[in-house]
């Protein structure tokens, strides 16, 4: 049922939007707007902060769903979650409530500031300080790749408060984009999911309540890593949605393509694309799911599945897209039709979330 009503909303009130976001390169509003209206905008914020309390896999299942029309839309549902999770695991009651309700409600979105324009993989080299001040805390530094950067009005950020301790001597924060000292660079110039912003976020000497740290000091870095043993899963949902909608796309028109007197659907050499394409996401799809299975639980293994899935799905992703182009020929390279836009977002996510190269890291050292 959530999966038919999710398609529906999106198919209707996302999909007509999904080509014009990408050539305007513009926040997908329609979406927003939907997803809200319908409270899928946020679906794992629990019941008691006013949210939809969706499971890992209820949550999976929305993000991919959108994701099968509109990569960049699918980012509102994914990142919400990313930003927020961090609170959500470790921050305190009164910091949950306070930031929780306005996200269920749709007041507000969500960011995750952890990547610098020097720690990218290697995120505990981190420059970006936070500086007690009495009651305060005092916030500098730069802080890039930022998704939904200037949209959002929250952003949990990783900053460093003991600088003798690596990992271990950094701590997380919420800043609003309404504190004084935060600014925005200017969006950049992507690749692909070009619907959803990815802009530097300046802190200058950004005093916040001490009551805004999330968790204690110095546990910042393993509530970052703990988020994304989760979160990762989420990537994997959008890229298994990227290429369900390709090859959805790609099945509907070697049906009509006509060569030879005949559709290219009839030709073997096409149908065995086609059922490697379906193969190999349906697998991602089970590795996928039980990777949500496994985050919901909170099973010892999650560190390797959630890597296990992003990686699996992601590398799908981009393989199914590029044959999705190939099938549809020289039709496929412009953007007239939609799978070289779906090619170009499902690019990112081999990368962001950390590197299937760092995925490929994390799976080795967490064998189960």
């Amino acid at each position: 049922m959530l999966r038919d009503a999710v398609r529906s909303l999106a198919e209707a009130k996302i999909a007509p939007y999904a080509a014009a976001v990408d050539e305007e390169a513009r926040f997908p509003r329609e979406a927003l707007d939907a997803l809200t209206a319908n409270d899928l905008h946020a679906v794992h914020v629990p019941e008691e902060y006013g949210g939809a309390g969706a499971d890992a896999l209820a949550t999976v299942i929305v993000i991919e769903e959108v994701a099968r029309v509109c990569a960049s839309s699918s980012l509102i549902p994914a990142v919400n979650k990313l930003g927020s999770l961090p609170v959500i695991l470790s921050g305190s009651e009164a910091l949950k409530k306070k930031y929780m309700t306005p996200l269920a409600k749709g007041d507000g979105m969500f960011s995750y500031c952890l990547s610098e324009p020097d720690a990218g993989s290697d995120a505990a080299g981190m420059k970006t300080r936070a500086v007690r001040d009495g009651d305060s805390w005092v916030l500098s530094g730069v802080k890039r790749w930022i998704t939904n950067a200037g949209e959002s009005e929250y952003y949990t950020v990783m900053a460093v408060t003991d600088p003798t301790k690596r990992s271990k001597g950094i701590s997380a924060f919420v800043v609003e984009k309404s504190d004084e000292g935060v600014s925005f660079g200017a969006p950049e110039k992507k690749l692909g999911i070009k619907g959803s912003p990815t802009r530097e976020v300046y802190l200058d000497n950004v005093r916040i309540p001490a009551d805004r740290m999330i968790g204690e000091e110095g546990t910042g870095f393993a509530t970052a890593m703990r988020t994304l043993d989760h979160t990762r899963i989420t990537i994997a949902a959008q890229a298994l949605g990227i290429a369900q909608g390709a090859l959805d796309y790609a099945k509907g028109y070697v049906k009509e393509r006509k060569q030879f007197g005949k559709p290219i659907a009839d030709f073997q050499g096409v149908q065995f694309m086609l059922a490697d394409m379906a193969m190999k996401i349906e697998a991602a799809r089970q590795l996928t799911y039980a990777a949500a299975a496994k985050s919901e639980r909170g099973d010892a293994d999650l560190t390797f599945q959630g890597a296990a899935a992003k990686c699996f799905a992601s590398d799908v992703a981009m393989e199914v897209t590029t044959d999705a182009v190939q099938l549809l020929g020289g039709y496929g390279y412009t953007r007239d039709y939609p799978v070289e836009r779906m090619m170009r977002d499902a690019k990112i996510t081999q990368i962001y979330e950390g590197t299937n190269q760092v995925q490929r890291i994390v799976m080795a050292r967490n064998l189960p």
